[in-house]
């Protein structure tokens, strides 16, 4: 067989064999943020999430398939000290004994263009469920993405905050959620 003939038995081989795609579903947890930014009397107040789990299914060629759920531990809640942990904890603001989980499931994953996407879906915290879309960027390195978006939230609508603390001007209804997730890659065959 000539070297013109095999070059061209090996470009057909590769375009009639199965094809390759990254499904990025291996959520590594120790390399992933969740955190959040509110402002009490004007001054904005960073916290997080210690914990939580995510389950993710993500590949780059099908994004409208992709699917992911997050279930947050809000009893790892570090709000800057261990006196305002113990208060967000309380029944006004999380209830974490009543409702010791937040959770968002994915409905659909949209492409916006370029690396950006926008997921919807329902995130539920003391039992209210509501509607969030929240936008994210995508960037894959080999075997590993990550994962870079955030959303705003109103706290009124999940009842965080309430009696005392159901008041605008003392801490803000809107609070920014931020995320960073790194997963890594499964080959799957399309």
């Amino acid at each position: 067989m000539k070297r013109g003939q095999l070059v061209w038995l090996l470009f057909l081989v590769i375009l009639t064999g199965p094809a390759l795609s990254a499904s990025f579903n291996a959520v590594q947890l120790d390399k992933s943020r969740l955190g959040f930014t509110f402002r009490q009397m004007g001054v904005p107040v960073q916290g997080g999430f210690n914990r939580f789990a995510a389950q993710l299914n993500f590949d780059p060629a099908k994004a409208s398939a992709a699917s992911v759920v997050i279930d947050v531990d809000l009893n790892s809640v570090d709000a800057g000290s261990q006196e305002a942990n113990d208060e967000v904890l309380g029944r006004p603001w999380f209830n974490a004994k009543v409702f010791p989980r937040a959770r968002f499931v994915s409905s659909a994953v949209r492409p916006l263009g370029g690396n950006r996407y926008e997921a919807k879906g329902a995130l539920t915290i003391k039992g209210r469920s509501q509607a969030v879309t929240a936008p994210f960027t995508y960037a894959g390195q080999g075997a590993t993405a990550r994962f870079d978006g955030g959303f705003t939230l109103r706290r009124a609508d999940f009842a965080i905050g309430e009696g005392e603390w159901a008041d605008f001007g003392t801490v803000a209804n809107e609070v920014q959620i931020v995320f960073h997730i790194q997963a890594a890659a499964q080959a799957a065959r399309k």
